[in-house]
């Protein structure tokens, strides 16, 4: 099936190199292999990417639900990262967004407490990428109910942004950027995050947030 589906990619028939790389996941899985079908559907999804880039994430995610499935939360994570940085080529960023919380989840779920951490920073800056700042703060302060990330570096690099953001100080967001927090995150976040601010932001200065009830089962 594999083989199949490379002939398909060749003659640049990205239906059918879906569709014989699931196949192929569906047999590895027949026979209770759940590494190497997550495998066939990351292969298959590496081949969609600039074809079909939302068929390439659906398939990273499927990889990451098969894993999953057989507790392997921690061979997902860099699927995790590919299908966030597919949506941000094609500017999905809210998608993005979910995406990396779905790897905090996940990170949470085997005690990967510095994975989840980032996971967490990578979603606020994206959201900031996006100009959403209403959202940044409410996913801010969803992250901090974790203990882990509220304790952590990533928490305090937020903190340093969306205060920068609170204060329409454009050079504050600009030194945040470039700190070493944010450079240790993966590379397509830190391409957005050095764009930081999009659009104006002195109109968020001194801009009450608006309360929202927080929802304890969101992030744990």
């Amino acid at each position: 099936m594999e083989s199949a589906a490379t002939v398909a990619k060749e003659l640049g028939n990205w239906r059918e190199v879906a569709d014989f790389y699931r196949r192929a996941s569906e047999l590895y899985i027949e026979c209770g292999r759940s590494q190497p079908a997550s495998d066939a559907l990351a292969k298959g999804a590496r081949a969609l990417e600039d074809a079909l880039p939302e068929d390439a994430v659906k398939l990273y995610i499927d990889a990451c639900e098969t894993l999953e499935e057989d507790g392997k939360e921690q061979m997902a994570f860099d699927l995790y990262r590919a299908a966030a940085s597919v949506y941000l080529k094609i500017e999905k960023y809210t998608d993005a967004a979910t995406v990396l919380l779905r790897w905090a989840l996940a990170a949470d779920k085997c005690n990967a407490t510095h994975s989840q951490c980032k996971a967490y920073l990578s979603a606020i800056i994206v959201y900031l990428y996006a100009h959403d700042f209403q959202q940044a703060e409410k996913c801010h302060n969803d992250c901090c109910q974790i203990e882990a990330f509220l304790n952590s570096d990533q928490n305090r690099c937020a903190n340093r942004l969306l205060s920068a953001y609170s204060d329409g100080d454009v050079e504050e967001i600009k030194r945040v950027a470039q700190s070493s927090t944010i450079s240790n995150l993966d590379h397509a976040i830190i391409r957005h995050a050095r764009k930081l601010p999009m659009g104006d932001v002195t109109s968020l200065k001194g801009a009450a947030p608006e309360e929202e009830p927080l929802d304890e089962d969101d992030l744990t």
